[in-house]
């Protein structure tokens, strides 16, 4: 059975591994522009770069399930 799902588990894995990646790299973001003193200009150009980062993982996701890859 587990054989017949590897491809499954890995797709789920690897999703998962990324979505606890972005999450550090914004508490890792969140704690370098606190330390800093970073005006909120500066922070929403960061968090803007780094949801535009994560939104391309999400939509090559959503592209995966709709073309059918």
């Amino acid at each position: 059975m587990l054989s017949e799902h590897y491809e499954l588990i890995e797709t789920i894995g690897l999703n998962l591994c990324l979505a606890g990646l972005f999450i550090l790299m914004t508490y890792a973001v969140y704690d370098i522009l606190k330390k800093n003193n970073v005006p909120l200009l500066g922070k929403i150009v960061v968090y803007f770069v780094l949801f535009l980062g994560a939104a391309g993982f999400i939509f090559k996701g959503i592209m995966q399930l709709f073309v059918g890859e």
